[in-house]
């Protein structure tokens, strides 16, 4: 691997970052984690206190860089509690550091294999000729349909997800495969909620109370599906369950003073014969120079929303543990309340 270090010569944390999460296989929870083995291989700590010290720093600095920190934050937590309650019988301090960087590496080499665990469990939820409703785009997801279209007979309505519009990814992903897929306006799920048998969606996060954090549009999706007695489904890998305890969409991390905020606007100027803002017509350009409009109007423009108007969106949102009916994970199937559970074992030392 090469050395990556800011122009200081020190060990670029956020850099080693980025460059591993160019594999695609790798989400950004083992990607943390990789970062921070080698991290471990650059340091001079010479006691666990400095080590994990330094470790919060670089998970800190990996947190502030990120315009999404949640699920690498996952990560980063999984990873320092391991190495803080790693049982190790080691020498020296060197080669106590040289096993952690080893079982980090192993630890993340094995994750990959934890989607193919979560399909397997999934398959025996998907009946022949299932339509599923899923959102955005998601690897374990993508996994488990394609599992499933080895022996079974599914179609899938995907969401459009704007603002990034990854849904049209999953759609050409799953139509390559041979899977009958339809793109569905975000605005539309309501709409098709009573085509479908269920609802499947990948993850940011699971979190404490046993929420999820994913995609935005997921928590009205959920919303929807339990107004409509549909099931809806989460799948995660455990490397994604988070020690956060969200009570709404304005406790995430990603959320500031920016989103949902109104701009300021520029003094309105009087316009005689009417309230409209200085530079617009309350009436069509056609109608004011006296000539008729056109009865064969070309066709419609489509209006996109703006950088600016983007950036006062969110990228995810929190869905409640009780619009969840089950979490599939690599450690089994589990309600809301079971991933409560699971957490504070996996923390407990």
């Amino acid at each position: 691997m090469p050395d990556i270090s800011d122009v200081s010569g020190r060990f670029d944390i956020y850099a080693t970052f980025q460059r591993i999460l160019e594999d695609d296989q790798i989400s950004p929870p083992l990607a943390a984690i990789l970062a921070l083995t080698e991290s471990i291989v650059k340091s001079n700590a010479g006691t666990m206190f400095e080590l994990v010290q330094a470790l919060n720093g670089d998970a800190q600095v990996l947190k502030e860089r990120s315009p999404n920190p949640i699920s690498l934050n996952a990560g980063c937590e999984l990873f320092i509690a391991f190495v803080t309650l790693f049982p190790h019988e080691s020498d020296s301090f060197a080669e106590l550091k040289t096993e952690l960087v080893q079982q980090g590496q192993k630890y993340a080499a094995e994750a990959i294999s934890f989607r193919d665990k979560i399909a397997e469990l999934t398959l025996g939820f998907i009946k022949d000729d299932s339509v599923i409703l899923t959102h955005s785009y998601s690897r374990v997801v993508m996994k488990a349909l394609l599992h499933a279209h080895k022996t079974k007979r599914i179609s899938v309505y995907v969401t459009e997800a704007r603002p990034r519009g990854l849904g049209l990814k999953m759609y050409e992903a799953l139509t390559a495969a041979g899977i009958p897929c339809t793109v569905v306006l975000d605005s539309a799920v309501a709409y098709v909620m009573d085509q479908v048998d269920f609802v499947l969606v990948g993850s940011e996060a699971v979190v404490e109370s046993g929420g999820l954090i994913n995609a935005v549009g997921s928590n009205q999706m959920a919303i929807i599906a339990k107004a409509a007695n549909k099931p809806f489904y989460a799948l995660a890998e455990s490397y994604k369950f988070h020690r956060l305890f969200p009570l709404s969409q304005y406790d995430l991390p990603t959320h500031s003073s920016t989103i949902l905020s109104f701009p300021t606007l520029p003094p309105r100027s009087h316009v005689p014969g009417g309230d409209a803002p200085q530079g617009l017509s309350t009436v069509p350009s056609s109608a004011a120079r006296g000539t008729p409009a056109s009865s064969k109007p070309g066709p419609p423009t489509e209006m996109k929303m703006n950088a600016e108007q983007i950036s006062r969106n969110p990228g995810v949102d929190y869905t409640r543990p009780d619009l969840i009916s089950l979490v599939f994970s690599d450690v089994g199937i589990l309600t809301p309340e079971g991933v409560s559970q699971y957490l504070v074992g996996m923390f407990a030392g």
